[in-house]
Formats: C-alpha cells, structure tokens, sequence
C-alpha cells in the first residue's frame, strides 16, 4: 500500500526527513509548507511542491500523513488541527512542551481515531543499540551503573533552541533522546528518584546543559550528560558490572570491554604516589583480565517510516508508543523541578 507524506515545517531536520523519504519504497512527499518565505522558495528550488498555506496541505485529499518538523511550541496546534482533519501525525520531538499538552494530543488522537507518533529517532543509534547488547550479553556481570552524555563546545544554536517561548534549552533537545533511551535499559523497571542540575553558561533564558541522576528500583543508578561548553569530551558512554566494564568513546567508534577472568589475584603490586604507596588502585595483572573490542550494532533508521506505514495498515504496533512518550515527558518535567527545588524527585512508587 502507498502513503503519502506532506511535510510542515521545512527546516534542517525536514530536510533530513525529505532526502530519508526518497529511499523508502511505497512512501512520497506530496508537498511542504512553511511559514518562512525563505524556505519555500528553497523547497521550489528543489522543485518540491508548496502548498499555499497549512490549509491547503490538509484538504489534500492524497496526504494521509503529516509530518510535523516546527519548532516545539506548535506541535501541539498543529498534531491536533492535522488529526482533526483526517490526517495521520508524525510530530518531530519533542512532541510538545508539557505532559497536560500531551494528553490534550493523545485524547484527539483517540476522538479522531488518527495515529500520533514521535520521531524518537535515536533509538536506532547504533552506540546506544551497541551498549544494550553489552548489556543483554552479560559479559559485564550485574550492572550497577551506567554513563551516557553528549558533550560540544559551541553552546546553544543561534536558532529558536535559545528561546523559552519556543521550547529551546538541552533538556527538551537532547534530554528527550537520551532520558528516552535511559528508559528503555530495563522495561517493566520503575524509576524511583530523579536529581538533576542545570547549566546557564551561554544563556540565561534556557538550560544549556543539564545533569540527572536516575536511580532505578533495582538499584541501578544511571548518569545523563549534556553539556554545550565542554572543550575535552568525555566518553559517550561508561557502564559498570560486578565483573567489568564497557566504553564508548563517541559515535561511530566499537565498543571496548575490559572484563575479569577470575583468576585469584594475591599478588598486588601497589602503585606509589607521592603521598604513599596505594594497593586499592593498584592495577590488574594482564593474566586476571580480558580486553577486547566489539563493532557496533548496525541499524537502519528506515525502520521508522516502515513502521509507521505497518501501523496504519494494521500489520504492527507501533514501535514508539505515546504512554512511553508521556513517560518521558513526565521525566523531564521532573528533571526540571529537581534543579528548581534542588532536592531529590521521588518519580514512581
């Protein structure tokens, strides 16, 4: 079955989704509109369709699908005035500023019967995909903590991302990808504390990084990290087992465990520092430890669309679910009244 895609919004990211579409069989692009005259001429210099306005794009009566690729703050108007006149939805992330507006979508979703899905798209990195197959392997033994951060050193971009009223700030820019993918390490487990602080180096008006300690029912405490003024980045990823532990540089680089052999160590030689001698921090001998080097899980972002397509002809469910969207929206919300309050969000009983 074909399905047709109209596009509103066409900045970077619609962009990326355009040029994505053209390689998915049974899926095209009927048109794009943009509040911006600037980028409707640049959608005809690429001789795409533009509708004359968001209205004309959704009286046409071939686009069973919109995309929605604005910034944050019109996601909401847009998903629900797009469901409302008989289209499918898929909203850029994040889906809209706050848990209320989220119901207010999932509740038309429902009246109108229209499918509602986000672009969490970074569930298909293959650094994340490589650290749950670490995981699921476990060749690292019981895992007790894990690390994952972003780091750059251009701060905000000099776009609406700096701006409150349009949903700007790390926290709904990157923390919707990496809270979501923090979620997703133990399905069925709760999340019961969250601590978060945020950064305000190159903008007062909106976070410029953040930190959030999760602490999982099982014990598990995980790290999330951005930071937009760091010049020395440190791992993507960090995760720690009983029995060892895994490293990820950055994107695009294989995974590296170091793991323990078992073998009975008796014979520490200490390390001397200049205050002492230290046998706690001593090194492993190459005979009780194992190094080695993983490639990364290779994923195909396809998938996305390819699900949305089976969705709607009733052939799979969806892979990115809306109670799972909520879930993390509700988490961010929580990250935000931590660093408000400065004190230890209880999440889920």
């Amino acid at each position: 079955m074909k399905h047709t895609l109209a596009i509103v919004g066409f900045g970077g990211m619609a962009g990326w989704h355009y040029d994505l579409i053209e390689g998915i069989e049974d899926l095209t692009v009927a048109g794009i509109w943009d509040i911006r005259e600037e980028r409707r001429e640049y959608a005809r210099s690429r001789q795409i369709h533009v509708y004359e306005s968001l209205e004309d794009l959704l009286a046409d009566p071939e686009v069973d699908l919109v995309l929605i690729a604005t910034p944050n703050d019109v996601h909401k108007s847009i998903a629900i005035q797009a469901m409302e006149a008989g289209k499918n939805v898929v909203s850029e992330k994040p889906v809209t500023l706050c848990s209320a507006d989220l119901q207010e979508m999932t509740e038309a979703s429902r009246r109108t019967g229209k499918f509602l899905t986000v672009h969490q798209n970074r569930r298909w990195d293959e650094d994340f995909l490589t650290v749950k197959k670490v995981m699921e392997e476990g060749k690292l033994g019981e895992i007790f903590r894990l690390e994952s951060r972003v780091h750059g050193s251009r701060g905000i971009p000099g776009d609406w991302r700096q701006e409150k009223e349009h949903g700007g700030g790390m926290v709904l820019d990157w923390g919707v990808h990496l809270l979501d993918q923090a979620l997703l390490f133990f399905p069925g487990e709760k999340l019961a504390t969250v601590y978060a602080t945020l950064t305000h180096v190159t903008n007062q008006l909106v976070d410029d990084g953040f930190s959030a300690d999760l602490g999982f029912a099982n014990g598990v405490h995980m790290l999330v990290e951005v930071g937009t003024s760091n010049f020395i980045n440190l791992p993507r990823w960090y995760v720690l087992g009983t029995d060892g532990t895994a490293v990820i540089e950055d994107w695009g680089k294989d995974v590296r465990i170091v793991r323990a052999l078992g073998v009975d160590e008796k014979d520490v030689v200490p390390v001397r520092t200049a205050a002492g001698l230290t046998k706690t921090m001593a090194p492993r001998r190459d005979d009780s430890i194992h190094t080695e080097t993983q490639p990364e899980v290779k994923s195909d972002i396809r998938e996305f669309y390819q699900n949305v397509m089976a969705v709607l002809e009733g052939r799979e469910e969806s892979r990115i679910r809306l109670d799972q969207v909520m879930r993390v929206m509700r988490l961010m919300e929580a990250v935000f009244a931590s660093a408000k309050e400065h004190k230890v969000i209880e999440f889920e009983r």
